[in-house]
């Protein structure tokens, strides 16, 4: 397209919190900058000045001194604000007037309750003293399996207050999943709850508190938070006891910079989760810059992400009190009692910022909703996208039923806590491109000889440290497992694993994981380019494709599709199928079967198990490849076993 789908106007730019740094910036170091991309390539080729200048933009001088902003620029292993100590629970509950809403929790049952800020300040205060009479201190770790509630929220804030590192999995894992993570971490004290909403019902998890119990030995205490009703006293303390009494005196404990924070999990599909180690001021610096400058966020702004506390969004959508503004918690499934629920809650609440993904979005499309017709969102002023890249029909399809609201795509994820890439209230918007790398993120697309490419396909690399990359591992005391995940393709450099390319106008193109990439006749294809040709077809629901090497030499590549409800797959709809992806993404690439599946399984923060899937198809063992714990539901894989079995048998004689 010639024309962008989004513009912002000279009154937005002017007003911009990334347009107040820009000109920081130029009076401090007497450089003038044209445009964002002369600002981003600054802010990567004078690595320590833009990171000491968001520092001090921000009024982190006025928190702690330090010595040098980046002291070691090694990858891994950069040293960044040595002699800095700083607490990111200090940071942010030091902002938000005593009688603003901090948190609003919404559950599907339709329960709501507001949280002010001084109400969870005091909070904070109150179980930050419990926890420290259980003999929690610096350095030690509570574990949350929790749902996407205020309590979550208070219970992260008092664990960083302390020192000590939190680390959370929602209450969909089961057990089994939630030992696989939490048992590395060796918790002192796990905050729960009794339950969670999802589809129309309360799920009880009081009697998974007993696996969880044989299965964290370390456990010394457990602090209930009743939520489903469903338990009766135990052998835990109530929360409202350990929030209870009058709030003593909060005094956040000053850490060094990279002290651990909190622990996040990778997926965990092919292997026990790596427990990405994150540290207090690498995440204070990385929000600050991504919820100011990037969302231009403000004291006045209310936040709703849907996610679960197993994800880094929950992580960013708490950041969002860093710089005063407020959020919605909701416990509950998006598509009940029907897909419009999230649209409700953005208007009901007056959100001004929503992130969604692309699932919901189709979703919302195939539902027939119309967004800004059906309600209110004159709150609204911009949206976020991400999980899986955006398809330029249903970029478009949100501008014109958002009434022309920016929704910014952005990638980034649990390794860094943050983004690589994503949007400005300054830049226009291209459907189904990403419009910016992010400011202070040396990102390229790098050929397999490591030579930086533009205007095609390549790896995305990060060249240049930044501050939210993981302090370490957990249990990796040598980090020969950090280097082998992010650094043993590129010596010295971070590969994320995604295919990009990085258009002419600055703007990044995400075409799907480079392990799963499309090899077809030569020709390399990422699969988000068939999903966006097949997903345009309105009795496709959803689709996965893989590219399987085949013992005897040959390649075969499948299309698997989800059917809208009563749709049959005929020779008819193959073929608009196939015509789809000839017109829309490549001749090449058009699949050598269509095969209908009831569903596609997808990691548990929405990911296709694409590369699982793969190496099923191939005759692996599942359970070698695919944890159904870390599953959304593993009996979506069923089919693709019982797939590989047929194509595995050998063939019958003729005539047999």
């Amino acid at each position: 397209m010639s024309l962008p789908l989004w513009e912002p106007s000279p009154e937005r730019v002017a007003d911009a919190n990334i347009t107040r740094f820009q000109r920081f910036v130029e009076e401090r170091h007497g450089v003038t900058f044209s445009d964002y991309n002369d600002l981003w390539r600054w802010s990567v080729t004078e690595l320590g000045d833009f990171w000491a200048a968001v520092w001090d933009f921000f009024g982190l001088d006025a928190v702690s001194g330090y010595d040098e902003a980046l002291a070691d620029e090694s990858m891994p292993g950069a040293r960044w604000f040595t002699g800095a100590h700083l607490n990111f629970a200090g940071y942010l509950l030091a902002h938000g007037a005593a009688d603003e809403v901090a948190i609003v929790s919404a559950a599907e049952s339709g329960e709501t309750r507001t949280t002010t800020w001084q109400e969870m300040r005091d909070q904070v205060a109150s179980l930050a003293a419990t926890l420290t009479r259980l003999g929690v201190g610096t350095g030690d770790v509570v574990a949350g399996y929790v749902p996407n509630i205020a309590e979550a929220v208070v219970a992260y804030l008092a664990t960083a207050c302390l020192g000590a590192t939190w680390s959370s999995v929602g209450q969909d894992y089961a057990p089994a999943a939630v030992v696989d993570r939490l048992a590395q971490l060796r918790p002192k004290v796990l905050v729960t709850a009794d339950g969670y909403h999802f589809n129309g019902r309360r799920h009880s998890r009081v009697e998974a508190l007993g696996d969880l119990r044989a299965g964290l030995p370390t456990l010394q205490h457990v602090i209930m938070v009743s939520r489903a009703h469903a338990a009766s006293a135990g052998d835990w303390m109530p929360w409202d006891e350990a929030v209870a009494g009058p709030a003593p005196e909060l005094r956040p404990v000053p850490v060094p910079f990279d002290h651990p924070m909190w622990v996040l999990f990778s997926s965990g599909t092919t292997g026990l989760p790596k427990g990405l180690v994150h540290g207090h001021g690498g995440f204070l610096l990385e929000t600050l810059k991504q919820m100011s400058l990037h969302w231009d966020l403000r004291p006045d702004d209310r936040v709703f992400w849907f996610t679960s506390p197993s994800w880094v969004m929950w992580n960013l959508q708490l950041s969002t009190l860093a710089v005063g503004g407020g959020i919605l918690c909701y416990d509950g499934s998006p598509t009940y009692p029907d897909a419009s629920t999230l649209w409700r809650l953005v208007s009901e609440h007056r959100v001004t910022f929503f992130g969604t993904s692309p699932g919901y979005l189709q979703a919302s499309e195939n539902a027939g909703i119309r967004p800004a017709a059906d309600f209110d969102l004159s709150a609204l002023r911009a949206m976020g996208s991400t999980g899986s890249p955006l398809a330029p029909y249903l970029h478009r399809w949100a501008r014109e039923e958002v009434s022309g609201v920016p929704l910014w795509s952005m990638s980034g994820g649990t390794d860094i806590a943050g983004a690589f890439v994503g949007g400005a209230p300054t830049v226009p918007i291209w459907p189904g491109e990403i419009s910016v790398r992010c400011l202070g993120v040396a990102m390229e697309a790098w050929d397999e000889q490591g030579r930086p490419v533009h205007g095609e396909v390549g790896e995305l690399v990060v060249h240049r440290p930044m501050p939210s990359m993981p302090v370490h591992l957990w249990d990796d005391p040598d980090g020969s497992r950090y280097r082998e995940a992010y650094f043993s393709t590129y010596p010295n450099a971070w590969r994320q694993g995604d295919w990009i390319t990085i258009t002419g106008r600055g703007t990044v193109v995400i075409h799907g994981r480079s392990d799963s990439t499309l090899n077809r006749h030569g020709v390399r294809m990422g699969s988000a380019d068939i999903y966006a040709a097949v997903e345009t077809i309105p009795e496709v629901v959803e689709a996965l494709v893989i590219g399987a090497e085949q013992p005897d030499g040959t390649y075969w590549m499948p299309l698997f599709v989800v059917l809208d409800e009563g749709v049959t797959l005929d020779d008819t709809l193959v073929g608009r199928i196939r015509t789809a992806i000839r017109d829309k993404a490549s001749p090449r690439h058009v699949p050598d079967e269509v095969i209908a599946v009831p569903g596609i399984p997808h990691t548990r923060t929405g990911k296709k198990l694409e590369v699982p899937v793969k190496r099923i198809l191939q005759g692996a063992p599942p359970e070698r490849v695919a944890n159904p714990e870390a599953v959304d539901d593993a009996g979506l894989l069923r089919p693709f076993l019982e797939l590989a079995r047929e194509r595995s048998a050998p063939a019958r004689p003729t005539g047999a």
